[in-house]
């Protein structure tokens, strides 16, 4: 079913439209689920989170569904998410994966110099950056940060996060020249989640293939 709505969504303007009339809560809870495992799993930074929601915000404005609820099912998925990684940095779990170096060391430094620089606070602006959104839940839980003040710093983040952008793709929805080129914004949009994941995993092809 998803397969085959994203090559009509490739091949069809019309067909994406008529994806998300008959299926938009499935493909909603599929976009949640991925959001949940971006935050949620502090070795998955690579999964598209910023350009999943505008996408997911400028179909529906096309659609002209409302965004309402798949922001309020999303932010729910980015909290839950970020409340587990949370809970896997305090736990014996998170001081393992740092020791294996299962978390690239430069995905640490860079996180930390936001710690360093904005203190909890990071845990709100990480949202907003690449890689930080999911390494700050981490390092938070594995500094030992107040369970109640990190919660405040996700819910914040997680509603400011998920409306900005999702509303933002749906008033982008609304422009005519979106409307007249569909296709190719829908193309640009599926290289641009694409591309972080192929980056991250061709250095471990090609390592594991040499």
């Amino acid at each position: 079913m998803i397969s085959s709505g994203l090559l009509s969504w490739l091949g069809s303007d019309q067909g994406m439209m008529n994806l998300l009339a008959q299926n938009w809560l499935l493909g909603i809870g599929v976009i949640a689920a991925i959001i949940f495992f971006e935050t949620g799993l502090v070795i998955l930074p690579f999964l598209p989170g910023d350009s999943l929601l505008f996408a997911t915000g400028t179909f529906l404005g096309l659609s002209g569904i409302s965004p309402f609820v798949a922001i309020a099912l999303i932010t729910l998925a980015a909290v839950a998410g970020d409340g587990a990684n949370f809970a896997i940095g305090r736990s014996r779990v998170g001081q393992y994966l740092v020791r294996r170096a299962w978390i690239k060391p430069r995905h640490l430094t860079k996180t930390r110099a936001y710690f360093d620089r904005f203190g909890s606070p990071t845990v709100t602006i990480g949202r907003f950056v690449p890689v930080v959104r999911t390494v700050a839940p981490f390092m938070a839980g594995l500094s030992g940060m107040c369970p109640r003040r990190f919660a405040f710093y996700n819910v914040i983040g997680a509603i400011v996060w998920c409306s900005c952008l999702i509303m933002a793709g749906f008033w982008l929805g609304q422009v005519p020249w979106v409307k007249d080129h569909l296709t190719w914004m829908s193309i640009g949009i599926v290289a641009t989640s694409i591309i972080p994941v192929l980056a991250h995993l061709t250095p471990r092809l090609n390592k594991s293939l040499g």
